[in-house]
């Protein structure tokens, strides 16, 4: 009996243990974002100034939502596609653009038709194309 009691006692001591070491190894951490270092200038680009291989790539893609960066050497661009809409009159707004230390920040969002606007009966597949200047640090999609 008493080599039983000191079985149990042994392994509750070791789960204890194993208990305390994974909490103390992962640690409490704070889930900070990065800090911005400066907003970036952009420009909406219409499908007649897109290079012709990133037209290409969309035309590919645009079935459902897709999020790619695309380069000429000189520009950036920014593409983020919300797949296919049942109907058109969606907007896409851009709320951020910003560099951090370590990548390049985007958030747009997808605006659907306004109530009592005839999006009309045809399927569209809603992208926008952002050109901004030529950096080499990943783009984060939020």
């Amino acid at each position: 009996m008493r080599r039983i009691w000191n079985g149990k006692l042994a392994l509750v001591a070791v789960l204890a243990l194993w208990v305390l070491l994974a909490r103390f190894v992962t640690g409490c951490t704070q889930n900070t974002a990065p800090e911005k270092l400066r907003d970036l200038d952009f420009t909406v680009v219409g499908d007649s100034e897109v290079p012709a291989e990133l037209q290409g790539i969309i035309a590919e893609k645009k079935a459902a939502p897709f999020k790619l960066t695309y380069t000429d050497g000189q520009n950036l661009y920014i593409v983020q596609g919300y797949g296919e809409q049942e109907t058109g009159g969606y907007s896409i707004a851009v709320h951020q653009l910003y560099l951090t230390e370590g990548s390049i920040v985007f958030q747009a969002e997808l605006m659907g038709p306004q109530k009592g606007e005839d999006g009309g009966t045809e399927t569209s597949y809603p992208y926008i194309v952002i050109k901004t200047e030529f950096l080499e640090e990943p783009v984060v999609f939020q």
